[in-house]
């Protein structure tokens, strides 16, 4: 044990062997006591009203979505001619090239905020997969199957499941982080 001043003050200083005879639950509370945040936090009561603001939103939403899809599928003719069909699909593609690009920059760079376009990416690749077998003529329905199952949905899975390692691993990697608790049941700590 190693006792300093530091400002003025006794600073005590804990031995390794000192910290590996405290339980988990210790280490977990001196952790936390040693924690301070760098960013000014929002007040709880703040967060809250977001939170249940954008739950209502959600479920809302998908309350919404259920009378409608089957009002669609009762009145959409089964054949539709589109306007500006090429610039839809040119727009969406720049759209995944803009994705990919920034998947690339930031993996990269190896930042951590990679896993939301890498998700987002993951889950275009699989609408765009969808919706190429989906729209395809007759004639191109195998060519459009064929890179979905080659290409599209591969990548999908690729970007998609190392968002999650990675999320998983940033879980694994907090100081406070319940070792009991699998990492996708993690709480969001306010």
């Amino acid at each position: 044990m190693t006792v300093a001043k530091e400002a003025g003050v006794a600073v005590r200083e804990l031995s390794d062997e000192e910290i590996a005879a405290m339980s988990e639950e210790e280490r977990r509370a001196l952790i936390q006591r040693l924690h301070t945040p760098r960013l000014r936090l929002p007040r709880p009561e703040v967060v809250n009203l977001i939170r249940r603001a954008r739950l209502a939103l959600m479920v809302g939403g998908c309350l919404a979505l259920i009378p409608w899809m089957v009002y669609l599928g009762l009145t959409l003719p089964d054949d539709y001619q589109a306007r500006n069909w090429p610039a839809a699909w040119i727009g969406f593609d720049i759209a995944l090239v803009l994705m990919m690009a920034t998947c690339a920059y930031l993996g990269w760079r190896r930042r951590v905020v990679l896993i939301l376009p890498a998700f987002g990416t993951g889950m275009l690749l699989l609408v765009d997969a969808w919706f190429d077998i989906i729209t395809a003529e007759p004639d191109d329905i195998w060519t459009s199957i064929g890179t979905a199952m080659l290409g599209e949905i591969p990548l999908a899975v690729v970007q998609i499941s190392g968002a999650i390692m990675m999320l998983r691993y940033l879980i694994l990697a907090h100081p406070l982080k319940d070792p009991i608790l699998s990492p996708l049941r993690a709480r969001i700590p306010f």
